[in-house]
């Protein structure tokens, strides 16, 4: 009944989606060492060209519907869900998001088994398939080159003129061998202009994504300041300028987070958020900024997090690769300028890039296939016919099942009454 054990679909959700679940090497090891058969969908954006996989004994086609399962990362459109196949990707429906409700409408329809990375997790309910550590470093390396353009844009010169957005390096290396070479050595030698001195770039959060932003940034000359010192920093006349200063905030960063905005060049956000949770950065305590005469310290607000008017309420929309920033004007409260030259205006600029991980699409892969690889050999064996509680997956995989032959699995029938809302 099935010619292959694992499927790998193609990412159809943009341009800028070049992320597969599998390198060519995982499929390497899973047909050479374990005699696994996988079938993958031809692509010609994918970031490793076909050739690679069928050099690593994959066969290359159109059809997945002979798989025992199918492995993607973003949502799939609702027309090419399969009937019955297992489907693994990052759906978006397990908090009942409008916009992903007709996937889940679809999969019942045609029952389909959908499992949901989001909610692949240990017996602690922490999160076992991410890419919290890739959003942090391409939005790292996305915030300086935001902060050069629109630096450059008041016509201060500085170091980072010179970066790049993450998705026009061809690996993550090149883009750290060039803040740890070309730009940190521009900071050490020649310093930062007194326009910006003290450039402080503060960091929200504890997380994978905060950690993968720090990671690039230590790449630079950096010295760590407290959040308790951040308000006198700049009263200090010895304070050098051949360093950036870099302040994070671990614990409690939305408490009184108003009184550090005003110290801030960068603000680099990875938060989780959801609605009902208080607010990070709010319209009114931006608008008190730029109330006064003089020009605000803050340049950018970098929201890895991406919540629409969630914790950083001037992110009015997200955005992709193609336009990462806008421009907010926090006197009316809109978007002033929007796309790559959007960095110009009266406020700050918003980066909020929701696909952060595409920007590094190589590393990402590779990290995401390295985790997801251990549950391979039981999603290669499992048969998707039976009934959900015969279903031999391991524990987390099997929690992570939204719908399995028709059906809401039982830890996601809370789901019903948001389909009820949604018309047919």
């Amino acid at each position: 009944m099935y010619h292959f054990d694992l499927g790998i679909r193609r990412e159809t959700k943009n341009r800028w989606e070049r992320r597969a679940p599998l390198t060519p090497q995982h499929v390497e090891e899973l047909v050479r060492e374990q005699g696994r058969r996988v079938a993958v969908q031809p692509s010609e954006i994918r970031v490793f060209p076909d050739e690679e996989y069928r050099a690593a004994g994959a066969t290359v086609q159109e059809d997945l519907t002979g798989c025992r399962a199918v492995l993607g990362i973003k949502e799939i459109p609702p027309p090419d869900l399969l009937p019955g196949v297992p489907q693994l990707g990052f759906f978006h429906v397990i908090k009942g998001q409008a916009q992903n409700l007709p996937i889940l409408r679809r999969a019942l329809e045609v029952g389909a088994t959908l499992i949901d990375y989001e909610a692949v997790t240990d017996r602690r309910g922490r999160r076992l398939l991410f890419f919290g550590r890739q959003a942090g470093q391409a939005g790292m390396i996305d915030a300086l080159w935001t902060l050069g353009r629109r630096l450059a844009a008041e016509g201060i010169e500085t170091p980072f003129a010179a970066v790049r957005q993450a998705t026009a390096y061809g690996t993550l290396e090149e883009a750290l061998d060039l803040l740890a070479g070309l730009v940190g050595r521009e900071i050490r030698e020649r310093g930062l202009p007194p326009e910006v001195h003290p450039l402080v770039i503060g960091l929200t959060g504890g997380g994978n994504v905060s950690r993968g932003a720090q990671e690039v940034l230590d790449r630079l000359p950096v010295v760590e300041v407290p959040p308790e010192e951040l308000a006198g920093l700049a009263e200090h006349r010895e304070l050098s300028h051949r360093t950036l200063y870099k302040v994070v905030f671990r614990r409690d960063a939305r408490r009184r987070f108003e009184r550090h905005l005003p110290h801030l060049t960068v603000l680099v956000n990875g938060i989780y958020w959801e609605p009902g949770d208080p607010r990070l950065v709010a319209w009114d305590e931006l608008a008190a900024l730029w109330h006064g005469p003089a020009a605000p310290r803050l340049r950018v607000l970098a929201d890895l997090s991406c919540d629409v008017e969630g914790s950083i309420e001037a992110t009015l929309r997200t955005t992709d690769p193609g336009e990462p920033v806008y421009t907010v004007d926090p006197r009316d409260r809109r978007i002033a300028g929007i796309g790559v030259e959007g960095v110009t205006g009266a406020g700050p600029v918003v980066l909020a890039v929701d696909n952060l991980p595409a920007e590094i699409p190589r590393e990402s892969s590779e990290h995401f296939g390295d985790s997801l690889f251990p549950y391979l050999a039981a999603l290669a064996e499992a048969d998707p016919a039976v009934a959900l509680d015969r279903l031999a997956l391991p524990e987390p995989l099997a929690g992570a099942v939204v719908t399995h032959r028709g059906e809401l699995a039982p830890g996601f029938r809370y789901l019903e009454r948001f389909l009820q809302k949604v018309p047919v």
